[in-house]
């Protein structure tokens, strides 16, 4: 591997071969998402916890300062909305060159497997993992499902993640499910956990985190199950102890209900 390219991929996935990325790029398709309203106080208390940051230009010029910052995932795909007709009818948003003057450690691109824009979504990657190996800058595919949530199983995920390994992305986002030692064991390059099923408790967050880990993810790109969390820097530390320290799920949760925590 190129000194660039594994120099930025050693700024993502730690010495311990794990990491914890905090995304904070909703804004792109969803607009001001609950607790993201103002992104630079949403970020500044829980910053110091995370390995990265997946996050679109304009919220990192506007509310991340340059010298206090975080390796930086920079979004490069958009283009539709919530209120759109299809999520997946995303394009190239950002240019290489816009990456390298930002000085960020990777780029990440959305893929929609399946759907009408499946062909687009994937050149789309193609095209963007051309251009990072030129520069030395990795690709993280994110598996998107648009608002087709109940594609959230491994024979999907694991398509999914195969195909964008296939296309050359350094690292894949996708969904936890059960059985995720299938999509892990079929993927040759790092795997990241987005969020997993809709659950009720911060308990169920550390179980499903806890069980990806084991079955092979490097690691998380969570967002909303932090920064929504009722106590934020509780919730990541807590994440950070199973990702980073071995912890249980159990051992995650007297994190989370520690009082000192909470009183950060």
């Amino acid at each position: 591997m190129e000194w660039g390219m594994a120099n930025r991929m050693a700024q993502l996935i730690q010495a311990d071969g794990h990491c914890l990325f905090l995304p904070v790029d909703h804004g792109y398709f969803q607009g001001p998402t609950r607790k993201l309203e103002q992104p630079r106080k949403t970020l500044e208390p829980i910053m110091p916890y995370a390995d990265a940051l997946f996050i679109t230009r304009g919220v990192l010029r506007s509310s991340v300062d340059p010298d206090n910052s975080k390796p930086i995932i920079l979004r490069v795909s958009g283009g539709t909305s919530v209120i759109g007709k299809d999520l997946a009818n995303e394009g190239l948003s950002t240019s290489m060159e816009e990456a390298i003057r930002l000085n960020v450690a990777a780029v990440g691109i959305s893929i929609f497997v399946g759907s009408d824009y499946e062909k687009e979504s994937l050149l789309n990657l193609a095209k963007l993992v051309d251009e990072g190996e030129r520069y030395g800058i990795p690709v993280m595919a994110v598996t998107a499902v648009g608002k087709e949530l109940e594609k959230r199983d491994a024979r999907y995920l694991a398509l999914c993640s195969r195909i964008a390994a296939e296309l050359g992305a350094r690292v894949v986002k996708t969904y936890w499910c059960q059985d995720f030692d299938k999509v892990t064991g079929g993927c040759p390059v790092p795997v990241v956990m987005a969020g997993g099923p809709k659950v009720n408790t911060e308990k169920e967050v550390f179980d499903f985190v806890h069980d990806g880990i084991q079955k092979g993810a490097v690691g998380v790109n969570l967002g909303r199950n932090i920064w929504q969390n009722e106590y934020p820097v509780a919730m990541i530390k807590a994440l950070r102890a199973v990702i980073h320290e071995h912890a249980s799920a159990e051992d995650a949760q007297r994190i989370y209900e520690s009082p000192q925590n909470r009183g950060n």
